[in-house]
């Protein structure tokens, strides 16, 4: 049965996105109080922000709006900038310990690396990029179109780079659509299993890559899970197959429309930028980075009214179930969320 193209509010082209305000949501002068007490009283009682669960950081002020918000991500168009934090009035570990607050009422937080990170740093670390092991939030090059293995990510600009890091953020479903006009059958070499690398972060006994889709329609609703740097790491394997000239077209096609179609924009110090992994796939430009030393700050976020998963994406999900907690990369220590730290 042929495909039919995608529709609903997380379909739109970038230059859409940029004419429109309603995915700019700004704090209220009493939300912000609220956040900037709750922070302070969790650095006050001199604990690890991570450490905090969220019975013992209520908003209630601010809680409503971070529920409206929880709904737009995954109803809506899949984006949210939360804007207006006074960085003139934080330090980066009172900015920390808002953000984990707000992910404490938007979902739970999940391991971001084998390292355990539940509140990870997106910064220039050294890293060179395209190593085995590499990961592109600790290096400072362009990174290009993918997702996070997470419902929801959340980023909060601390301090932004002299130039560069922009932001790139693109509708999956327009890209979808426009493949199915243009391409049709490399669109459907999407929708097949992939050999994707797991960058050395493989759990004792499994192997160094795995299978997945790079699109997925499942239950009515749309998934991507992506990134081209590990398609592309797993071909190092010697029992991984070899892409064909088709799937490398896909790819190629895929990034030019990623481009095409994208949102550029730009976070200011302060806000903290909501995408919805399934419906997103987002990219940053290179930092221009002499002396400012960009710094956000991550959460990876399973989300109680997320969509159902196939159950092929289990291999890197885990659960799959709606509203699961599910995702992010289960730690050398062996947890994957909050839940299994209590």
């Amino acid at each position: 049965m042929p495909r039919a193209p995608l529709t609903g509010p997380s379909l739109w082209s970038g230059a859409e996105m940029a004419a429109r305000t309603d995915w700019i949501w700004h704090w209220r002068a009493e939300e912000l109080a609220e956040l900037l007490a709750c922070g302070r009283a969790m650095l006050e009682r001199g604990r690890p922000v991570e450490s905090f669960r969220r019975a013992e950081v209520p908003l209630p002020v601010t809680a409503p709006r971070l529920a409206a918000i929880q709904r737009d991500l995954e109803e809506g168009c899949g984006i949210v900038n939360l804007r207006g934090l006074p960085i003139a009035e934080t330090t980066p570990d009172l900015l920390r310990a808002i953000l984990w607050a707000i992910g404490l009422h938007l979902g739970v937080a999940l391991s971001q690396s084998k390292l355990g990170e539940l509140l990870g740093e997106v910064r220039d670390t050294g890293e060179v990029p395209g190593q085995p092991g590499s990961r592109g939030y600790r290096t400072g090059g362009a990174l290009r179109f993918h997702t996070d293995r997470c419902d929801v990510v959340a980023l909060l600009c601390c301090r932004q780079s002299e130039g560069g890091g922009d932001s790139l953020i693109v509708s999956t479903a327009a890209i979808h659509n426009v493949m199915l006009e243009r391409a049709p059958g490399l669109l459907e070499l999407l929708f097949q299993p992939w050999p994707i690398s797991r960058q050395q972060e493989q759990r004792p006994g499994e192997a160094p890559w795995y299978w997945n889709s790079v699109f997925a329609l499942h239950e009515g609703r749309f998934t991507s899970q992506y990134s081209r740097s590990f398609i592309e790491s797993a071909q190092r394997f010697r029992d991984a197959p070899r892409l064909t000239e088709a799937q490398w077209q896909a790819l190629d096609l895929l990034g030019t429309l990623s481009a095409e179609l994208a949102l550029r924009t730009r976070m200011e110090p302060g806000d903290i930028q909501l995408l919805n992994n399934h419906v997103t796939h987002h990219a940053r430009t290179e930092l221009v980075d002499p002396e400012r030393q960009r710094l956000v700050y991550r959460l990876w976020l399973s989300l109680p009214n997320s969509r159902e998963l196939p159950a092929a994406a289990g291999v890197l999900w885990g659960a799959t179930a709606a509203g699961a907690v599910r995702g992010g990369v289960v730690a050398a220590a062996g947890y994957r969320s909050i839940f299994e730290l209590a």
